[in-house]
């Protein structure tokens, strides 16, 4: 299934880069990555809060 999602995915972004250019391709790949790691955080398979997270136990912001 996960090559039929690729698939679909890549075509998409060959026609963004075709029809809108290279910054609306970027953009497009951009919010992919951010909607694919969102999908794995909320199935629980991926962890993001090492990145939000500082060693010391502290805030980062």
């Amino acid at each position: 299934m996960w090559s039929i999602v690729g698939l679909a995915y890549g075509s998409l972004l060959g026609l963004v880069a075709y029809f809108g250019g290279f910054g609306a391709f970027l953009l497009v790949l951009l919010l992919g990555i951010a909607g694919f790691l969102a999908g794995r955080a909320f199935e629980g398979k991926t962890d993001l809060s090492t990145l939000f997270s500082r060693e010391d136990g502290g805030a980062r912001w």
